[in-house]
């Protein structure tokens, strides 16, 4: 099954600690959780994880017309990942200063009708 999570794809994530979460732990979130350190750091399952990253994927896969999804970021932490992730699958970047309207205000000249907006 090719979403199927590999042992390549569990290094990869606990490389980039995708595993790792907070001290504090939502009741939403409270199903995602696999256990808790001693420090008190909530560990998330990979499974589970894995599972909402090969969703993610398949949703945006359906979208025919990659220049359709729209994904934004006004993190500073996020707006790099955010632009690269547009360059390879060819969407719009909205990185930095989100200019209110961009979906909603046809009087915009930002404006656009994304099928999919991704939100960081």
């Amino acid at each position: 099954f090719p979403g199927q999570l590999q042992k390549s794809d569990v290094e990869k994530m606990l490389a980039a600690q995708v595993h790792i979460g907070t001290k504090n732990c939502d009741a939403r979130m409270a199903s995602y959780v696999f256990g808790r350190r001693p420090d008190g750091i909530h560990v998330i399952d990979m499974d589970k994880t894995w599972q909402k990253i090969v969703l993610a994927a398949r949703m945006i896969a359906a979208i025919e017309n990659p220049a359709d999804i729209a994904v934004v970021c006004s993190r500073p932490y996020g707006q790099r990942a955010t632009l690269k992730f547009c360059r390879y699958i060819g969407a719009t970047a909205i990185a930095g200063r989100y200019v209110p309207g961009t979906f909603t205000n046809r009087i915009n000249p930002h404006f656009m009708e994304p099928r999919m907006i991704i939100c960081n």
